[in-house]
């Protein structure tokens, strides 16, 4: 499989396998990216790819390119509130909770128990609960983005103009740009 270097266009080899016997967390994503007609399903890096930074690193693209997926408690439900966003943004809690309403961070055992996936592996898709969504309007800077696929070793590709249509909302503004 081919990667693409930094400015998101043509290039490289980069290190991935087919996988073959898939983890359940890493069949869901599967199973839902099929079921969402995605063509491209996931692969696996050599290394570990736990922070967007690692993944940027490990398919040789830019770090805004990867489409991290940061999960909160939504307070009110309990619910895994699911923000996606670019790489090199940080989360911006106060715009988040303006549209999601009261949050609270999540520890790693909310995490796995509200979606099914370890911290670092935490996909867009095939959670085992709905999670209200919010996916951030930075990621349309890139024609193609990387996520993680429910293992921090397991990645897809996509379009940002996928995210919304799966998750069933509209991107907004739910970020800052680094300093």
């Amino acid at each position: 499989m081919s990667k693409a270097p930094p400015d998101g266009k043509s290039g490289f080899i980069m290190q991935t396998t087919a996988i073959p016997s898939p983890s359940d967390s890493v069949q869901r994503v599967i199973d839902a990216l099929a079921a969402l007609g995605h063509a491209e399903p996931p692969v696996m890096l050599d290394a570990a790819a736990r922070t967007a930074q690692q993944a940027a690193e490990a398919l040789g693209v830019a770090l805004g390119q990867i489409a991290k997926s940061i999960v909160f408690r939504h307070i009110d439900s309990g619910r895994a509130v699911l923000v996606v966003c670019a790489g090199d943004r940080r989360v911006d809690e106060k715009a988040v909770a303006a549209q999601a309403g009261k949050l609270a961070r999540a520890d790693a055992d909310f995490v796995r128990a509200a979606t099914g996936f370890a911290i670092g592996g935490v996909s867009p898709v095939g959670h085992t609960q709905p999670p209200i969504a919010l996916v951030d309007a930075s990621l349309w800077r890139f024609d193609r983005v990387w996520a993680a696929a429910g293992h921090p070793h397991a990645v897809f590709p996509l379009r940002p103009d996928d995210l919304p249509r799966w998750l069933g909302v509209a991107p907004s503004a739910v970020t800052r740009a680094p300093q």
